[in-house]
């Protein structure tokens, strides 16, 4: 059986003897073991970025953009591999999982410019012969915990600002689709990075609670559920660091009267499916804005749901592939039955669907669940799964309630024609991300990521600017050069208050 192992200063590293079982979600089958790390083996990663990091922190800005090109040369020549690797560990058709190597990339091309972004302020001229300016320095050593969803995307927003930036850098990825981060840390080798600057240790609660305990990590970046993000959140700052950390969500797609509902349902076929649901900028809630929209918009999805072609993750016809594991799988069919048993109308079942040839596969039909209500846990939890709920609203203010009042506040979209709507809509709802007419508003890389209340913890979003300032420390420095006459008539002196 093929065996995972850790990326430890530009090789493999033993670990704890534990391991964990990689299925092939599209075959039901265990396909590889990963092995699991614990603070010993945390300790010698640790070392060896100690060893490693203050030289990349010297490295001037544009040696490290080089490093950061030849990665991307490379990540682009290897994409058809990455993606196929991607796919046969967490089940994402191929298509998807290139998608998500893209979007990884995004950021790492922003990073390739991480000498105009790096650049301070100067003052000249700030008292009598006195000039002020400020640098951005780097932390020291960043961690990135990133979950199973996105293996390649997560890690490359995390590491590439971070590298970028100066810092050396420990990504915990998800045990269940593990070998994309090890591959992106020998690709990241190759690239010019010295050993050490990017390592790799796998790892369950053992692993992350040593990352969040070690003295010598400065910033630990997260991603996942709430409640781990904010159990990653409040020991992470107790222990003195800084801490961004990512959770779930329940994202809404308003659609007003005026909305074209062929675009509509085109795009809620893609954001509440795609990927099998497994996302968090997914679509998984749809709110229609009265009756008649309800009933026209129900009457289009039906036909598109039940068109959707379900298959194994290198099928190239296929619109989604099966979910990452059987544990997943029946958690998702468990919410469909508690969606029905709280009153919701199962409009079109997923539950029970079998791949001819891949029986054993982990696979969920799509699922359209109507009249659900903020009342029901299936419409406050996060389903994570290929599951579209209908909440219908009376008017646009109740619309805008429903995304405003949930516990998350991730993305939510508005599809209308009226420009006043979707303006006042943008300008109202307590949501961090918004698309209007844009079903999965993930901004651009020179733009930042991150969600609201249960969305995110913490005061700084991922990637662009935000994610400069994450990983890095301002440094202010004020100055005067004396004329050297030696009569103390240019004597620095320090403004006080009062």
């Amino acid at each position: 059986m093929r065996q995972v192992d850790h990326f430890i200063q530009g090789g493999s590293g033993s670990g704890s003897g534990r391991t964990h079982k990689i299925w092939n979600p599209s075959t039901g089958e265990v396909q590889a073991e990963v092995a699991l790390g614990d603070a010993a083996l945390l300790d010698r990663a640790m070392e060896n970025a100690k060893k490693v990091q203050p030289e990349w922190a010297a490295t001037n800005p544009q040696k490290r953009a080089r490093v950061m090109f030849k990665f991307k040369e490379l990540i682009e020549a290897n994409m058809q591999d990455l993606a196929e690797l991607l796919s046969s560990e967490h089940g994402k058709v191929v298509d998807d999982a290139k998608g998500d190597v893209q979007r990884g990339l995004e950021v790492i091309e922003y990073a390739c410019g991480i000498p105009q972004v790096l650049k301070g302020e100067y003052t000249q001229g700030a008292g009598p012969g006195i000039d002020v300016y400020s640098t951005r320095q780097p932390l020291g050593i960043g961690a990135g915990i990133t979950p199973f969803n996105f293996p390649a995307m997560i890690p490359m927003w995390m590491f590439g600002m971070a590298i970028a930036a100066g810092n050396a850098f420990i990504l915990k990825p998800s045990e269940r689709d593990p070998s994309v981060p090890v591959r992106l840390a020998e690709l990241f080798l190759e690239a010019g990075a010295p050993e050490g600057l990017l390592q790799v240790v796998h790892g369950d609660k053992e692993m992350v609670d040593a990352i969040l305990d070690h003295p010598d990590i400065a910033a630990v970046s997260f991603v996942g559920s709430s409640d781990i993000a904010q159990y990653i959140y409040s020991r992470g700052t107790a222990n003195a660091k800084r801490v961004q950390a990512f959770g779930g969500a329940k994202n809404h797609g308003v659609v007003m009267p005026d909305a074209d509902l062929d675009q509509v349902v085109n795009d809620l076929a893609g954001a509440a499916f795609g990927s099998a649901g497994e996302r968090c900028m997914a679509l998984p809630v749809v709110v229609p804005v009265g009756e008649d929209t309800a009933n026209r918009l129900r009457e289009k999805l039906i036909p598109a749901i039940n068109a959707l072609r379900i298959g194994v993750s290198n099928d190239p016809d296929a619109h989604y592939g099966p979910v990452v594991t059987p544990e997943h799988k029946a958690r998702i069919e468990e919410w469909i039955t508690t969606a029905e048993n709280e009153g919701g109308e199962i409009v079109v079942d997923g539950r029970g669907y079998s791949l001819q040839g891949h029986e054993k596969g982990f696979f969920v039909g799509p699922t359209l669940i109507d009249h659900v209500t903020p009342e029901m846990e299936s419409y406050k939890e996060e389903i994570f799964g290929p599951v579209l709920q209908i909440v219908r609203a009376t008017d646009f203010e109740h619309a805008l309630r429903l995304p405003s009042e949930h516990q998350y506040g991730n993305g939510v979209a508005i599809f209308t024609r009226n420009g006043h709507a979707a303006r006042e809509f943008a300008s109202r709802v307590n949501v961090g991300m918004v698309g209007i007419n844009v079903p999965i508003p993930v901004p651009v890389a020179y733009h930042s990521f991150g969600g609201w209340k249960r969305s995110g913890f913490g005061d700084i979003d991922q990637y662009g600017t935000e994610g400069l300032k994450f990983w890095t420390k301002t440094k202010k420095v004020t100055q005067r050069w004396p004329d050297g006459g030696g009569d103390g008539s240019n004597a620095f002196i320090i403004p006080t208050m009062g």
